[in-house]
């Protein structure tokens, strides 16, 4: 039986190169400042001890709104709804602080359409869109701005 644990965590180095792994780009170079809100992982485990990182939710602010600024779920993982469980609580605690919507960059936008999320164009999203520099934008990857009203 295969047991998963969803918990904060403030080591946000952690989940970097979890990203990285999962083709999420990552560039150290923003545009503008972005405050961490708050990380969740998933890690797997055998009921007692949780130690591989299966899974990655990073909840910001840029220029006063939420943004998820990273999201990913370990391939092998994909069919336990884990990154909808990730992302329900990053709604749940944009709600708690007040949010009234939340941005995203979407690489999978089907998955967050299920979640209500719509494309939206991205002079109207807060500046977050990093994908220009990305040497994989527009060749194997078409991310979309997208919203979620809350």
């Amino acid at each position: 039986m295969i047991n998963f644990k969803i918990s904060e965590t403030t080591d946000y180095e952690k989940l970097v190169p979890f990203f990285i792994e999962n083709q999420l780009e990552f560039s150290e170079d923003e545009p503008v400042p972005t405050d961490i809100v708050k990380c969740w992982e998933i890690t797997e485990g055998d009921g007692r001890e949780y130690v591989k990182l299966i899974g990655g939710f990073v909840l910001a602010k840029r220029e006063g709104e939420f943004i998820v600024d990273g999201i990913a779920i370990d391939p092998k993982y994909r069919k336990y709804k884990l990154g909808k469980a990730l992302l329900e609580r990053g709604i749940e605690e944009t709600l708690k602080q007040g949010g009234e919507r939340i941005y995203l960059v979407a690489r999978a936008p089907e998955f967050f359409k299920k979640q209500g999320f719509v494309t939206v164009e991205r002079k109207d999203a807060p500046n977050f869109f990093e994908c220009l520099t990305c040497p994989q934008y527009g060749v194997d990857c078409h991310p979309e701005v997208m919203l979620l009203e809350l």
